[in-house]
């Protein structure tokens, strides 16, 4: 790192927080080296309330890109100058990309959602899922879901200060999308949420449920509803192997963790920073096998 480091290199980051745990400083930097660009990445751990003096700092430090993780999110889409059409929608960004001090949020983790699954020989098209969560992340994977084909989403989510939001986004992707039917549910009731995990194909965890220091809870606290048939993802990826994950595998469900869609929606990111092509190839392997 060291020996590329120079005074015209350009900064970009992750923020959000926790983040040390982040393998995103790791995958850009060696795709930069590995491709000549004169860029350096690392990750500041950056609490919601301290989004808008980062974004400031970004512009004053004229850095390139960020990627934003949660909880960082939708606070980051309040606060860059512009937002794709489907940041608009869902309110969030993962990605804000500098132009001489125009910033323009983007959500990549949809995307990176339906790549990993691609690459994991499932086709979202014509498919019934779940989803928990009404943050950035679920809400991506909710959009590019019905775009892509899903025929049915049901949300479920905590009837707190976000549920009115995850209602007025799902009427939004309904508008966007009409051919889905998205519905959203109180996470709490436990009959209509195991319910309809028995009558999906697909499941998935958006929300940070699951991951370290919470490596040992499960956002589906009734493991008899997994079954073979059923795929089901998490977005988390550390630890790689939740323990929803575990019991859904137990199950003889097919199970898909976050790393993939880290690596899927970096690609989307890098290609927005760059304009080129991250080596997927061989960051997989180098990272993801």
């Amino acid at each position: 790192m060291e020996k590329r480091i120079s005074g015209h290199t350009g900064l970009l980051a992750l923020i959000g927080s926790p983040v040390g745990h982040s393998g995103s400083p790791a995958m850009y930097n060696y795709s930069f080296e590995k491709l000549g660009i004169d860029y350096a990445y690392v990750a500041f751990d950056v609490k919601e309330a301290d989004v808008p003096k980062t974004l400031e700092a970004m512009k004053l430090f004229n850095m390139r890109g960020m990627n934003v993780t949660m909880p960082d999110k939708i606070a980051a889409a309040k606060c860059v100058d512009e937002l794709s059409p489907a940041a608009r929608i869902i309110g969030a960004v993962n990605t804000i990309v500098n132009d001489n001090g125009k910033l323009t949020g983007y959500i990549t983790d949809g995307e990176g959602f339906v790549a990993n699954l691609k690459d994991n020989g499932v086709d979202i098209k014509g498919k019934k899922m779940v989803v928990c969560g009404g943050g950035g992340a679920a809400t991506a994977i909710q959009v590019q879901c019905a775009l892509d084909g899903a025929t049915e989403i049901k949300i479920f989510n905590k009837n707190d200060s976000f549920f009115p939001r995850t209602v007025e986004t799902a009427k939004k992707i309904t508008e966007a999308a009409p051919q889905c039917a998205v519905s959203v549910h109180d996470i709490d009731d436990e009959q209509a949420f195991n319910a309809a995990i028995r009558e999906c194909d697909i499941f998935v965890n958006g929300t940070i449920v699951g991951m370290k220091p919470m490596e040992d809870v499960s956002i589906v606290k009734d493991p008899s509803v997994f079954r073979p048939g059923l795929v089901v993802c998490d977005v988390v990826y550390n630890p790689e192997e939740t323990k929803m994950l575990k019991e859904a595998k137990a199950a003889g469900c097919t199970t898909i963790g976050g790393k993939g869609m880290l690596l899927w929606q970096g690609v989307a990111a890098f290609k927005l920073y760059t304009g080129q092509d991250m080596p997927v190839e061989e960051v997989k392997e180098k990272y993801f096998s």
